[in-house]
């Protein structure tokens, strides 16, 4: 999950694996997974690749390339991407900031890929197979995998990855509980030395126990646990004991096609080509992340300065980016969604009837018009129209509805005031929203909208990193955020689950707990769909946040690129390997 959100109206966290934003985290599209055909023998059943028709993908190309700027011309063995903010934790699984996730997406590997349609292929990897009862995955090691260093890629490396993100200090957005491996859970309580299920074959082969069927498994031991060198990493590791990594946060080496050459914070990031790559050293020798804003950008494009970078889609923005010539735009769905956190902890969100009137007292469809300008819809459930569990059925569109909102409202007992703000027990409806944004466009409709019904809103900016300790703290009222990119149904659901380490908006709900574990604890599609359409009816009446938007994304980057390829579930990150120059 890398990838666990810029964004214009609300909050920013994508993963640049797309267009660039959280943990949730991103700016990404995708679907959940397919059917696998394992390379050796068995198959699992998992989710097909059907999705909503509104899911098109629209490619305009470069023009005329004569207008290509001198800069760009000159830059024959460098590629310049754009990315936002980020903060300098540069270890999968360990970040709070989604655009760390994207920095780290050239330097490191995991054992199964995914293509453009979302299904596993491989990696580090080059076979694996699931037994027949789909509790035993053995993963064969390709011949030469090889770390930036020199060092070989082992079993003994997978081993160590799985281990750390099973430590009981282990705190990050990787819930790798949902991977059941067995003996993980008597490793994180201190019962056991090492994890029972995991076991070493040779050097290029790990099996990989769990203790019960689920949808989520190969990801998780796959794709969503890029492999950490235990020669480098695991020094000095100690069970219980993971601070000493801080110490490497900066400096990241792994198994990926580019190494992190410099890293100056608020300006670039500088990658060189890595010569032990497994699939060959990537022909382009120097890869930069270049920090930019939606102030910059533009020019930045305009300038020939960057190759790729992600725009807000608008028709303003698309009409200025054709008359460059020079660049191919990509306009896709993106499979994330955004949202509004109502902080469940807090007294004014702890009623089901308050949360309720927060949405029908906000004109979504105003915002989302205001925000995307066309290329935007209103979102009612968490999941990316992209998806298979994407419904419809039994789901309450909340539509804008400020008589039903007061409604709720006095039903909950907050009564208006003598100034117009209603308050309960000598308590004012006052709250604060915060956005890392400095142009929200959420700010003057919510503003306006909530005083109608007598809630008093105040907006705060705060950047990226802030935003995200005040989420974690659960110091807010309201927050802006973005989903993750959306691999699976349980990527964008499992936050509200009360036994989630990060379940930033504070929900409780016994019933979308159960419904949380029920839907990735079987493979059958099937079954899988009726559960997430229970729970996507329980979370629309007893929300736990403001649904707000979906939206198309602007993927746009340079003529002068050959291979370079954006996809819904990898962002640019596939295409690393195997850009040209022209």
């Amino acid at each position: 999950m890398k990838r666990l959100l810029s964004i214009t109206m609300i909050a920013t966290m994508i993963l640049l694996t797309s267009c660039g934003t959280k943990p949730p985290v991103t700016e990404s599209n995708q679907q959940p997974i397919p059917s696998i055909s394992q390379e050796a023998s068995n198959t699992q059943t998992t989710p097909d690749t059907s999705v909503a028709q509104n899911t098109s993908e629209e490619i305009i190309p470069a023009s005329d390339m004569s207008k290509l700027p001198e800069v760009a011309k000159s830059r024959t063995d460098t590629v310049i991407a754009g990315i936002k903010a980020p903060g300098g934790v540069f270890l999968p699984n360990f970040y709070d900031n989604g655009w760390d996730g994207n920095a780290s997406t050239p330097v490191f590997a995991p054992l199964v890929n995914l293509d453009g349609q979302g299904k596993p292929i491989p990696g580090l990897a080059d076979t694996w197979t699931i037994s027949p009862d789909n509790l035993v995955y053995t993963f064969h090691i390709r011949d030469g995998a090889k770390f930036s260093d020199g060092t070989p890629v082992t079993s003994d490396d997978i081993g160590f990855t799985l281990t750390l993100l099973n430590d009981p200090a282990y705190a990050g957005f990787l819930d790798m509980s949902l991977a059941n491996i067995q003996g993980a859970e008597e490793y994180k309580k201190g019962n056991a030395e090492s994890i029972s299920g995991i076991k070493m074959i040779d050097p290029q082969t790990i099996e990989i126990t769990t203790t019960k069927a689920s949808a989520l498994a190969l990801l998780y031991l796959g794709n969503y646990s890029s492999v950490y060198s235990k020669n480098y990493y695991g020094k000095e590791y100690k069970k219980g004991n993971i601070d000493y990594l801080k110490n490497l946060y900066g400096t990241p080496m792994g198994a990926g096609p580019y190494k992190l050459e410099k890293y100056i914070p608020g300006q670039e990031l500088r990658y060189v080509a890595n010569e032990n790559y497994y699939g060959g050293k990537p022909a382009v020798e120097h890869f930069i992340y270049k920090v930019t804003s939606n102030d910059t950008k533009m020019q930045l494009m305009q300038a020939g300065e960057t190759d790729y970078d992600g725009f807000p889609a608008n028709e303003d923005n698309i009409e200025q980016l054709k008359q460059m010539g020079f660049v191919n735009l990509r306009l896709a769905t993106v499979a994330d969604y955004g949202y509004v956190y109502m902080n469940n902890t807090k007294p004014f969100f702890k009623d089901t009837l308050v949360r309720q009137a927060m949405i029908y007292g906000l004109d979504r469809e105003k915002c989302v018009a205001a925000t995307y300008n066309g290329f935007g819809q209103v979102a009612n459930i968490p999941t990316s129209p992209l998806s298979w569990s994407y419904t419809t059925d039994g789901i309450n569109t909340y539509e804008f509805n400020p008589e039903k909102a007061k409604q709720l409202l006095d039903e909950a007992g907050w009564k208006v005031g003598a100034d117009g703000i209603r308050e309960k027990d000598g308590v004012k409806f006052k709250i604060t929203y915060i956005t890392s944004t400095q142009n929200d466009e959420f700010i003057p409709i919510a503003q306006q909208n909530y005083k109608d019904i007598g809630i008093q809103l105040d907006p705060q900016t705060a950047d990226f990193n802030a935003l995200m300790a005040k989420l974690t703290s659960k110091d807010y009222d309201m927050a802006a955020v973005r989903s993750d990119t959306i691999l699976d149904p349980n990527d964008a659901v499992k936050e509200f689950s009360s036994t989630f380490a990060q379940n930033n908006s504070g929900y409780n709900n016994p019933n979308a707990d159960k419904l949380i574990a029920d839907g990735a604890s079987t493979t059958d599609i099937e079954q899988r769909k009726q559960i997430y359409t229970k729970l996507y009816q329980e979370l629309s009446n007893n929300p736990p946040v403001i649904y707000m938007n979906y939206r198309r994304s602007c993927g746009v980057f340079s003529g002068r690129l050959d291979n370079f390829v954006i996809d819904g579930y990898n962002g640019i990150g596939a295409t690393l390997s195997s850009m040209k120059i022209k």
